[in-house]
């Protein structure tokens, strides 16, 4: 009999809401994987000695979270491709003695958009510059959107976010600061939340002028607890459709799993199970 799990998990820190370790165990039990999936309070200056502690440890892989994703680079062996253009990672997985950085967070948010709206031609508006943001401006980018807008309270950081959209993707990228109450641009058809405001259920509102949104505009939200952030309801009332963080979720975690195990697990498993915790 063996009692030794390969080890995976997520580094972040406020951690202890993340329900990505409930759905990723889940996803390991159905398919009789021996891994473990740990969620790790890191603070931010203690992000150097966690990843070589995984390194140690043999870990296969694990994911980054508020805020470690763009630090992380710098503790890393490699990048690769769409992490390369992002500047941020939000998956490391182990090549023999080497970490390698991915980023499965835009693409699991166009996969959970495919279906519900067609990207080809929009204009997006991304509230926020981080990890997260990155990652979705590039992919929605990437999957043929015409213009992306960069909103964020630094300047610096949106502008620069801006710059490489337009340099290496084939949309148009702005920027408009995060003036208070920050009006959406006329023609927007998708406005995406990818800041932390409203994470685990601080009541915390991005201090948008819902009369500037048309109903007609669909309004998404990367954040994943609460599932229903006050941000979706206030686009609700205002008759736009809304999605919430789950999908974007599931569909990195389907990612990341395959990058560690060699195994594409099934998504059902944790979206029932997120059904579960969140009802």
């Amino acid at each position: 009999m063996e009692f030794l799990s390969e080890l995976t998990g997520c580094f972040s820190t406020p951690a202890a809401g993340n329900p990505t370790v409930a759905m990723v165990e889940a996803a390991y039990r159905h398919h009789g994987l021996k891994y473990r999936y740990i969620n790790c309070e890191v603070a931010q200056g203690a992000l150097a000695d966690a990843v070589l502690g995984a390194r140690a440890m043999g870990w296969r892989g694990f994911n980054l979270s508020i805020p470690h994703k763009i630090a992380v680079i710098d503790h890393l062996d490699g990048l690769g491709a769409s992490a390369e253009i992002i500047g941020a990672v939000n998956c490391v997985w182990r090549n023999r003695d080497r970490l390698i950085g991915e980023n499965t967070d835009g693409k699991g948010f166009v996969d959970a958009l495919n279906g519900v709206a067609a990207i080809a031609g929009v204009r997006a508006v991304v509230l926020g510059a981080g990890g997260a943001a990155r990652a979705i401006a590039v992919e929605m980018a990437l999957a043929g959107a015409s213009e992306v807008t960069i909103v964020n309270r630094t300047a610096g950081k949106g502008e620069e976010l801006a710059a490489l959209l337009t340099a290496r993707t084939p949309a148009r990228g702005a920027f408009q600061p995060w003036q208070e109450p920050l009006r959406v641009p006329d023609g927007t058809d998708i406005v995406i939340n990818a800041t932390s405001i409203g994470l685990y259920s601080d009541g915390g509102v991005p201090a948008l002028d819902f009369n500037s949104v048309d109903p007609v505009t669909l309004v998404a939200d990367v954040i994943v607890n609460p599932r229903d952030t006050p941000f979706l309801s206030r686009a609700r009332a205002r008759g736009c459709k809304t999605i919430n963080g789950h999908g974007m979720l599931v569909n990195q975690a389907i990612a990341g799993v395959a990058f560690w195990t060699g195994v594409t697990v099934d998504g059902a498993v944790m979206r029932a199970k997120l059904a579960e915790i969140f009802g």
